[in-house]
């Protein structure tokens, strides 16, 4: 390893990289100054950066100086930054000068969290602190400011860092940088290959289904339900089911919400399910639901995390003895788990899914990358520090339904369920939470192949597409929780919501005639059905879509 002052050595070492790479030099800095990790890179009294196996050391002070001139500096810091592309330089600009914290009490509930204990941990080994692999020099210092102050921007923290000298291992970084661009680059080819799929020829120019979002929820029951695990009950929607043609649906449904959902934000596919003929149970989870997401925003609780999937589990298993035993009434003789994210997840473990061995090992890798392009993975590793309670797949259970799913760390190759159930899966092509290659495509794929397991990603759709919140019908924004603007839920949420209540309709009709579902040629399938793009896959499908 050689150290040198030597800016123009350096200059020349950055120029004979590719612009690519210098772009990701750009992208990372961006990145690193905007989450906690290159914060703590420029407040000490010297800043040290290795790349190309050299370590070149720069007064922290230039920063500031750059910063100041709006990124004219010609300090030895200013050269290299003025290298970077303009989009990136100005970016870092805004960061530097943008607030951190706007809210003391939620953040220290965030650093506090088991995801951002792994995070900070993570970062330590990418920009050391006076040699502190933990990151919990930065933690502590930002705790520190937050005792001070309500807000605390970027500059706050890098003036305050109590450091000599911190080192930023961008040689490390740019591996990084390649391995989040090789993931975004996977998801862009499968959006192309998915849109460039000829038209099927059932298409037809289908007319898009209409959300019914004003209708009088007349069929809905509120009840709660005491249970041993809990401190209060659960507060449970009961969709009584509509007779059609006389009769009920043979089977009936358990939902159960994402990761700090409520109930009502699924009231849109239980209206819906239940005017078809099926019964429909909504569970809510205290301690992941809404009101544990306020909590977060209030300062009062850190964000839950995979640590709440055994009381899931447990409410899950309290219905369905409830049911069993006549407390709850619903008719209907087999059940169906659905679920979006978490509660999918929840669903696939409550049908006998179980971690495939290796979880650590993989999840050490994945970490190391720092996977903030796909939050699930974080999800999916402190499983590993989770103990899951025994649960025995119910006798009736005939089919899972997962809306935005994952599991691409618990399950890479093979998800072994009970008996060999379908299973229906969604997904969106903006979906960054749970990207739809990695999470829906490489889940069917590692299910025990049944005919009927499927899945429906729909292009521009997110992870929020089907969560149907307050004034998302043109009359505000309302006063729920989650407050969801265009960029988070994507495209037509109340049309995407309407498509895919006919998919599950006609998922559900399959099993409820114990016929097998239309065959998909060729595995995918390309529709349009207004503006919106429709992409069927089977399992052959998604094995063509991962090799």
């Amino acid at each position: 390893m050689r150290e040198t002052g030597s800016t123009s050595e350096w200059a020349l070492a950055l120029r004979r990289r590719s612009t690519g790479q210098r772009v990701a030099v750009g992208l990372i800095s961006s990145l690193l100054l905007h989450g906690l990790s290159l914060r703590p890179v420029q407040a000490a009294r010297e800043l040290v950066v290795r790349l190309d196996g050299m370590e070149l050391p720069f007064p922290v002070n230039d920063l500031g100086g750059w910063l100041r001139n709006n990124g004219t500096s010609f300090s030895e810091l200013g050269i290299w930054l003025n290298l970077l592309e303009e989009e990136s330089r100005q970016g870092v600009i805004e960061l530097l000068q943008a607030p951190l914290i706007n809210d003391r009490s939620m953040a220290r509930q965030m650093l506090n969290s088991w995801a951002g204990r792994r995070l900070l941990d993570q970062v330590g080994d990418l920009v050391l602190v006076d040699g502190d692999v933990t990151g919990r020099k930065v933690q502590e210092t930002l705790e520190s400011l937050l005792n001070e102050r309500a807000q605390v921007s970027t500059i706050d923290l890098l003036e305050a860092l109590p450091a000599e000298r911190v080192h930023l291992d961008l040689d490390a970084l740019l591996t990084v940088a390649g391995s989040w661009r090789r993931q975004l680059q996977r998801q862009q080819a499968l959006v192309k290959n998915l849109h460039q799929t000829p038209l099927s020829a059932n298409n037809r120019q289908i007319a898009p289904a209409r959300a019914n979002a004003l209708i009088a929820d007349r069929d809905l029951r509120r009840v709660t339900l005491a249970v041993d695990h809990r401190d209060r009950p659960l507060q449970l929607q009961l969709w009584s089911p509509s007779a059609v043609d006389g009769d009920l649906r043979r089977h009936w449904l358990v939902l159960m919400p994402g990761l700090g959902g409520s109930p009502d934000h699924f009231r849109w596919l239980g209206r819906s399910l239940s005017r078809r003929g099926y019964s429909v149970l909504v569970l809510e989870h205290p301690g992941s639901d809404a009101l544990a997401v306020q909590a977060l925003l209030e300062g009062r609780l850190p964000p839950p995390g995979a640590e709440v999937i055994p009381d899931r589990l447990l409410d899950l298993q309290a219905v369905l003895a409830a049911r069993e035993n006549g407390e709850l009434a619903l008719p209907g003789e087999r059940l169906v788990l659905a679920g979006h994210s978490l509660g999918a997840l929840t669903a696939l473990l409550a049908a006998g899914a179980r971690p495939q061995e290796g979880l650590a090992r993989r999840c050490g890798q994945d970490l190391d990358d720092l996977p903030v392009n796909n939050l699930s993975r974080l999800l999916q590793c402190q499983i590993e520090d989770v103990e899951l309670p025994s649960f025995r797949p119910p006798d009736q259970l005939a089919a899972v339904i997962g809306l935005n799913s994952f599991g691409s760390l618990l399950w890479p190759r093979r998800l072994a369920l009970k008996d060999s159930l379908p299973v229906f899966l969604s997904g969106g092509t903006l979906d960054l939470i749970t990207p739809p290659l990695s999470e829906q495509v490489g889940l069917l794929r590692a299910l025990p192949f049944h005919p009927d397991s499927r899945a429906v990603l729909v292009e521009g759709a997110s992870h929020f597409s089907p969560i149907r919140v307050e004034g998302q019908n043109g009359t505000g924004r309302g006063e729920d929780v989650f407050q969801l603007g265009e960029e988070l839920v994507g495209v037509q949420p109340l049309e995407v919501q309407a498509q895919l209540e006919l998919e599950i309709s006609q998922f559900l009709m399959d099993l409820e005639n114990d016929r097998q579902s239309a065959h998909i040629p060729g595995g995918v399938e390309h529709l349009i059905v207004g503006d919106l793009h429709l992409h069927r896959l089977d399992q052959t499908g998604a094995t063509r879509l991962l090799d």
